[in-house]
């Protein structure tokens, strides 16, 4: 099988993949794609690309909701690169409770001039800032990141807050048990004396800072974004620091809008730039990819749903498809039809797309996919 490279991928991850695979940025007709952070909204994908193996969290830069149709599966590495973002996230803290990048560039100018000591001692008040403990940090979003956040803020000594509607068991296990749960985000926003912010771009969280939820939070607020910079409305932000409300704004996207604002610390995206968390999201994009190319199962994905089964029987049938009522039902008897006994089967959905796998008895023909293919509402079917 074939998988095509279209950023550099860390050794280690494509270590997994093992002699089964041909791996390359220059493959032809891949079967499966790893891709860090090149633009795939413009690509023309082969008819025999199964999956995409997202090396981080954001899947930004990959068409989705067109890899779902063609029964593409998108997958994405949840967690690799938190202990990364949550180093940097810490940083973040301290560059917005103390100006340390206005201090830093003052006690440049300083060389080549007389007593430079004198001059420091003298002028170091011009960047006193505040410390972290005893202040309240307002944690939007708790999942592998924000959670990490959350209990390494607890342990600086901070209140904690955190909002998060979409908070798994798992994950609320993870926490720690000071940690208060907001019910809204409009009460992180009201107790918070810094918000950093820890959920994907979406339709829904777009500009989620903006002039009206920056007038539910206090005066003064410190603002951390190291998840997308479309989270925040860039004009309401420069002229909330302007006027006061937001004394300071540390982002790990940079914009040109952004950089415009003064006062605004922005870091060149350096969330995930750990050896660490390059080596631990290849590692798992390369599993993930791997177990779904040769067995099928589905985990991490952003487009289908997690679907894990133990092999039995001769071959397993694997079909991607609409989350539609009787597909199910049309698919067990097209395999009926086709004389294939089932001797395991499991099916889940996600949203509009559903996922079915099946071990039988005996090897399908072409003949046997291609009935199950020609059904309605079917993407896509393989033997694997």
């Amino acid at each position: 099988m074939n998988i095509q490279l279209l950023n550099k991928i860390a050794k280690v991850g494509l270590a997994e993949l093992g002699n089964a695979y041909n791996v390359g940025e220059d493959v032809q007709n891949p079967d499966g794609i790893m891709v860090r952070s090149a633009a795939m909204h413009e690509m023309e994908f082969g008819s025999e690309l199964k999956a995409i193996a997202r090396a981080g969290a954001g899947v930004n830069n990959i068409p989705i909701d067109r890899c779902s149709e063609a029964g593409i599966v998108v997958f994405n590495t949840p967690g690799a690169n938190a202990n990364g973002v949550k180093e940097l996230a810490v940083c973040a803290l301290l560059l917005a409770a103390r100006d340390v990048i206005g201090g830093i560039e003052w006690a440049k100018s300083l060389k080549g001039t007389a007593d430079v000591a004198k001059q420091v001692e003298k002028g170091k008040s011009k960047f006193a800032g505040t410390e972290l403990k005893g202040k309240t940090l307002g944690v939007i979003g708790l999942g592998a990141i924000g959670g990490m956040i959350a209990n390494t803020a607890i342990a600086l000594g901070m209140k904690v807050i955190g909002c998060d509607p979409f908070l798994s068991v798992e994950g609320a296990w993870n926490l720690d048990r000071s940690i208060i749960h907001a019910a809204t985000y409009d009460e992180v926003f009201a107790q918070a004396d810094y918000v950093t912010l820890h959920v994907p771009a979406t339709k829904d969280t777009k500009n989620m800072i903006c002039t009206a939820n920056i007038a539910k939070m206090k005066d003064g607020v410190k603002i951390i974004n190291l998840s997308r910079a479309d989270l925040v409305s860039a004009a309401d932000l420069k002229t909330a620091m302007a006027d006061g409300m937001v004394s300071a704004y540390v982002t790990d996207f940079p914009t040109e809008e952004i950089l415009e604002i003064p006062g605004v610390v922005a870091i060149p995206h350096l969330g995930a730039s750990t050896e660490e968390s390059e080596d631990n999201c290849a590692v798992m994009a390369a599993r993930e990819i791997d177990d779904y190319l040769k067995n099928g199962n589905v985990k991490n994905s952003v487009n289908f749903p997690n679907v894990e089964m133990p092999r039995s029987g001769e071959a397993r049938i694997c079909v991607l498809h609409a989350n539609v009522p009787a597909v199910l039902t049309k698919i067990t008897a097209a395999l009926s039809d086709e004389g294939l006994n089932i001797e395991n089967m499991t099916n889940k959905s996600k949203g509009d797309n559903a996922y079915t796998m099946v071990d039988v008895s005996s090897v399908p023909s072409d003949a046997a996919l291609a009935h199950i293919a020609a059904l309605e509402g079917i993407y896509r079917v393989r033997k694997v």
